[in-house]
């Protein structure tokens, strides 16, 4: 088995203290290089200061087209994508994936497309779905996969939708998964490559990189839906992808189906909000043009006002009880 000598990583909630094990557990002459994406969003990141200082490898947020370096961590910086390309590293601005930026799929995507059998990919805690379909990239690619134990979570979403795209060729606790890194880095065998009937990832790779996306373009990787994505409103598109139900937009969303699940409740529950002001200020309203009547002794138009804030309220009372079936918790 050729030696591994790219480590991908994604996680979000609860990731923080198990990267700190990860970094105190690897040597300091790992020949591979580290990537990891965690979900901070746009806040400012003091990690790889404090991953370089839990151990033996510097971590650092990479410049755009930085060449890989083994026995090195190298973190995605606020708000960027990270990719890797021809041996460098590729930051971008582009449009989030399931909701985030950066995002564990686009890393994990490129990976497998560069280095093919040479990565080795670990999910770790996290919710919603995030890395799911990078993994099973990887896994098609011939890459090993590592899956963090779920019931080790502090948020087992990502690693159980993982689990269920990809399989793993190795499961493992927090306080273990340096150990499985390192083995996989070394040649640990990978159990039966996945069988992945998809489109042209290199297609998928290629477009997911461009500006402005035409929609004859989504066309020849996925097939029109009707449903909106709930970022931007614009169509979406189903990959066609039989291991990982997802979706992309033409300014460049994309979603695995869990991430848009929970997109659509949220726009769901600000809908229901939308409208709840909207009575309310009809009520409010209401009750003044009743006062205006009382005032200048208009009976018909007070019992008209009246009438308006009844059905005003029994609709509020119909949109409150809405609520309970938009925030239920679907995660796996």
């Amino acid at each position: 088995m050729e030696q591994r000598d790219i480590v991908v990583i994604g996680g979000s909630r609860g990731a923080f203290g198990v990267l700190r094990m990860i970094a105190a557990g690897l040597p300091a002459d790992l020949p591979a290089a580290i990537c990891i994406v965690l979900h901070v969003g746009r806040h400012d990141s003091v990690l790889p200061q404090l991953m370089s200082n839990w151990g033996p490898l510097p971590a650092s947020h990479p410049a755009d087209g930085e060449a890989l370096e083994n026995g090195r961590i190298y973190i995605a910086p606020p708000d960027r994508h990270m990719r890797v390309s021809q041996g460098r590293l590729r930051l971008d601005s582009g449009a989030a994936e399931n909701f985030a930026r950066p995002a564990a799929d686009p890393l994990f995507r490129s990976a497998a497309l560069d280095y093919g059998a040479r990565v080795v990919a670990a999910v770790l805690t996290g919710d919603l779905d995030d890395g799911a379909a990078g993994l099973a990239t990887v896994r098609a690619h011939g890459g090993y996969c590592i899956v963090q134990d779920p019931d080790d979570c502090e948020a087992h979403s990502m690693p159980r939708s993982a689990l269920a795209a990809a399989g793993a060729d190795a499961i493992a606790d927090a306080a273990h998964l340096a150990a499985r890194i390192v083995a996989a880095v070394r040649g640990a065998p990978v159990k039966e490559p996945l069988p992945m009937s998809t489109n042209d990832l290199s297609l998928e790779a290629r477009l997911d990189q461009l500006d402005v996306l035409q929609p004859e373009d989504l066309d020849r990787i996925g097939e029109r839906s009707p449903l909106a994505c709930p970022e931007c409103g614009g169509m979406l598109w189903r990959v066609l992808d039989d291991r990982v139900l997802r979706y992309r937009c033409h300014t460049g969303h994309a979603y695995n189906a869990l991430s848009l699940e929970d997109g659509h409740e949220k726009a769901e529950e600000n809908a229901i909000w939308t409208a709840i002001r909207t009575i309310n200020e009809r009520i409010v309203f209401a009750r003044e043009r009743q006062k205006w009547a009382e005032r200048v002794g208009d009976k018909q138009q007070i019992e008209i006002e009246q009438a308006r804030i009844n059905e005003g309220m029994t609709l509020l009372d119909a949109l409150r009880h809405a609520f309970p079936a938009t925030r239920t918790d679907r995660r796996p």
